[in-house]
């Protein structure tokens, strides 16, 4: 029984952990790594056609954004998530896929003009579309059948929109282990959704790290600060623009800005108009409200059974086309734009910063975590001038973040969620975290809890009968292996290759006891296929 790190390790992006129990291979998470990559990814160590069930934890893409690449290279098995997550992957995910095949087409016509190699996309909305038939939705707290000896049950965590934390128990021989994999644990006290629930049993814990060194402080009253912000940058004739994550992020705010004008919070502008410009977040927005029942707090839920819905008011306006987007910078009464990219990487938030980041009377507001190497936190630690769209853009603008407003629990709730285990698990694995945080938070679990606490890197792997490290990972930072050499990065397309020809040999292995006539066919066939290919 082993569990290897592939993903999100010593790094807060692109979580995926591969459970290895007889012959059966089990992933938890498949995500996509965003911002600047610290440490070489290794590849998985088995075919995608040889894992036997996924199960996500959420629907971020850094979470599950490499779902349909996995199925693009032969993964067939179910994907197990809770129903508002399956829900919410059904847009973020072709929405990924989307943005693949732009950024394809942008690559190769460069491409073409300099004479480069044709850009392949790792996957497209149809890919997307396929790995979405694989989904199977789940209800909380419903303890359910993985494969034959691995059950799983998922638990609100109350990070995102269906988030969960993941139980699952393993029985491999006459020995049974139970893992629970946290996922993004979410921030208490915040609007429309539950509080993370706790776990109390476990051997084994895999759990984020991402405030693991910060505090978000006495919880802020965010709909007067919010209001404030609103007054100042109206009352100048600026504009607010607010970098947000499509999903989660956006639905919070805009629940906060229903309060505010219910309220009558902003004089002299109460009747400003309300952006949301993207696309992905007006699905999801409308996927918020059908999923109520199941995941709002009580507050929220109140507010539903009222006959109030308590992300929408008088002024919001959804932009949807290009066109709807481009309108938004003619408007030159009091707005607020709600646009993404949360981390201004992508998305149409760039294009509102190039119209705003200059005007010294507009503000742009952050009201996420920034991963470092993006353009958003750049703009947090006060970059001066940014590039955008092949353009200096100085940057004289306000910018500000509203404190406390996280769907992560911080340093004190992650240390209340790994404490609330009893009896004390043999290892807590901690992951998903800037790489120093790692250490950091893994030092204080031991510490003050007491707890053995492990940070593992990219592609270590654990044996998790006898608690054995069997492979250290990888510990070389990627501008450390540029140093001693030139930087090796598998090639995708040959990746694939590869995993095609693990998958054969698997294939050929199963079939020695088979009849002579059909092992020969089988061979006469290969051979065939290997005399075409061959240089």
């Amino acid at each position: 029984m082993r569990l290897s790190f592939m993903g999100a390790a010593h790094e807060v992006t692109g979580s995926c952990y591969l459970l290895q129990a007889g012959e059966k291979n089990i992933l938890i998470d498949c995500g996509m790594e965003q911002g600047r990559d610290i440490y070489e990814n290794q590849p998985l160590p088995v075919a995608p056609g040889q894992i036997d069930a996924l199960l996500l934890t959420h629907a971020h893409i850094d979470h599950s954004g490499r779902i349909p690449l996995l199925v693009k290279n032969g993964y067939k098995g179910p994907v197990y998530a809770t129903n508002a997550t399956t829900e919410l992957c059904g847009i973020m995910l072709r929405d990924s896929g989307h943005i693949q095949e732009f950024e394809a087409e942008w690559r190769n016509r460069k491409a073409k003009r300099s004479g480069g190699e044709e850009y392949q996309p790792l996957y497209t909305v149809a890919d997307a579309d396929a790995a979405l038939a694989q989904f199977e939705g789940m209800d909380y707290n419903v303890e359910f059948e993985v494969l034959p000896g691995v059950r799983a049950r998922f638990v609100d965590v109350g990070h995102l929109l269906g988030s969960a934390s993941i139980e699952l128990w393993v029985t491999e021989g006459e020995v049974t282990k139970k893992l629970v994999f946290s996922g993004d644990i979410g921030n208490s006290n915040q609007p429309l959704l539950r509080d993370p629930q706790y776990l109390k049993e476990a051997d084994y814990v895999v759990m984020e790290s991402t405030y693991g060194d910060r505090s978000h402080g006495p919880r802020p009253d965010y709909v007067p600060a919010l209001a404030a912000l609103l007054q100042s940058t109206f009352d100048k004739g600026g504009s607010l623009v607010i970098p947000s994550f499509a999903v989660g992020r956006t639905q919070e705010m805009l629940y906060f800005l229903r309060q505010i004008k219910e309220q009558g919070l902003v004089r002299g502008h109460g009747d400003f108009t309300v952006y949301v410009d993207s696309p992905l977040a007006v699905e999801a927005t409308h996927i918020f409200k059908d999923q109520w029942a199941e995941c709002y707090d009580a507050e929220a839920r109140a507010l539903v059974e009222q006959g109030v819905n308590p992300i929408s008011f008088a002024g919001l306006k959804l932009a949807v086309t290009t066109e709807d987007s481009k309108a938004i910078n003619f408007d030159r009464g009091p707005k607020v734009i709600l646009s993404a990219s949360g981390m201004c990487e992508a998305g149409r938030i760039r294009h509102h910063l190039k119209h705003n980041l200059w005007q010294p009377e507009s503000t742009v507001l952050f009201v996420g975590y920034q991963t470092p190497g993006t353009l958003g936190r750049a703009l947090v630690e006060g970059a001066k001038e940014v590039r955008l769209f092949g353009e200096t853009i100085e940057v004289r603008c306000r910018v500000e973040v509203l404190a406390g407003v996280s769907g992560h629990a911080d340093n004190e709730g992650l240390m209340r969620w790994a404490g609330s285990f009893e009896p004390k698990p043999a290892r807590v694995f901690v992951t998903h975290g800037e790489d120093e945080v790692c250490d950091i938070f893994a030092n204080r679990l031991q510490a003050e809890l007491g707890l053995a606490a492990t940070a593992p890197y990219n592609g270590g792997c654990y044996d998790l009968v006898t608690g054995e490290c069997l492979e250290p990972g990888n510990r070389q930072r990627i501008k450390e292996a540029e140093k001693a050499g030139p930087a090796r990065r598998q090639n995708p397309v040959y990746r694939r290759l590869a995993d095609a020809g693990n998958r054969l040999m698997n294939i050929i292995k199963a079939k020695e006891g088979h009849a002579n006539k059909e092992l020969a066919r089988f061979a006469s066939q290969l051979e065939a296929l290997c005399d075409k290919w061959q240089d």
